[in-house]
C-alpha cells in the first residue's frame, strides 16, 4: 500500500466529514452512551466545527492511497516541546493495514520540524486503540476525567518521544 500524507485545507473538510461519518460513531458505540456520541459528534464534526478548529491552529492531515482518503489526523502544538494529536481515525476496512501508523509517523515528522520532542494524545480508557498506541511506543502518562457538556471523558493521556 503506497500512502500519501497531505496537510488538509478547508476544501478537504467534506472528505474529513465523510471519514468521520464512517468511523467515529462505530468506534465509540458500546464505550460511551448514544447521547454522548451524538453530542460529541455534532460538536466536533460539522463543517463549521472543523473550520473553527483549523482557524484555532489545529492542523488536519489525510492519508491517501491514490485519490482515496483512508484516514485523517488532527494535531496542534500546545507547547514548544509537545505536539498533541487530537484526532486519528482510519476507515474500518483499512484498519490493521498500517494507515494509523503511517499517520502517526507522518505527524511525528511534522512535529520534528516544529521543534517538538513529545507526541501526546488522549484515548478513552475503554477504546481498543489504546493497545495500538502502546504497540507503537506510547505510554500512559496520566489518567484524566474531563467534564464535557453533561458528560465526562474518561481518558488516558499517552505520550511518546519523537525520535
Amino acid at each position: 500500500m503506497k500512502l500519501i500524507f497531505k496537510i488538509a485545507s478547508t476544501t478537504d473538510i467534506p472528505e474529513i466529514i465523510s471519514i468521520a461519518d464512517r468511523t467515529w460513531k462505530q468506534t465509540y458505540r458500546g464505550i460511551i452512551s448514544d447521547a454522548q456520541i451524538e453530542f460529541m459528534y455534532s460538536n466536533n464534526y460539522t463543517a463549521e466545527a472543523i473550520a473553527n478548529q483549523i482557524n484555532d491552529g489545529h492542523i488536519y492531515a489525510l492519508a491517501f492511497e491514490g485519490d482515496i482518503a483512508l484516514g485523517f489526523a488532527s494535531y496542534s502544538q500546545p507547547a514548544q516541546d509537545i505536539v498533541r494529536i487530537h484526532k486519528l481515525y482510519v476507515l474500518p476496512d483499512t484498519q490493521g493495514k498500517g494507515v494509523g501508523r503511517f499517520l502517526i509517523d507522518s505527524v511525528s515528522e511534522q512535529a520534528k520540524t516544529l521543534g517538538a520532542s513529545i507526541l501526546e494524545l488522549n484515548v478513552n480508557r475503554y477504546n481498543k486503540a489504546k493497545v495500538f498506541y502502546e504497540k507503537i511506543g506510547f505510554e500512559i502518562s496520566q489518567e484524566v476525567d474531563i467534564p464535557y457538556g453533561d458528560f465526562v471523558l474518561n481518558d488516558y493521556v499517552m505520550r511518546r518521544p519523537i525520535v
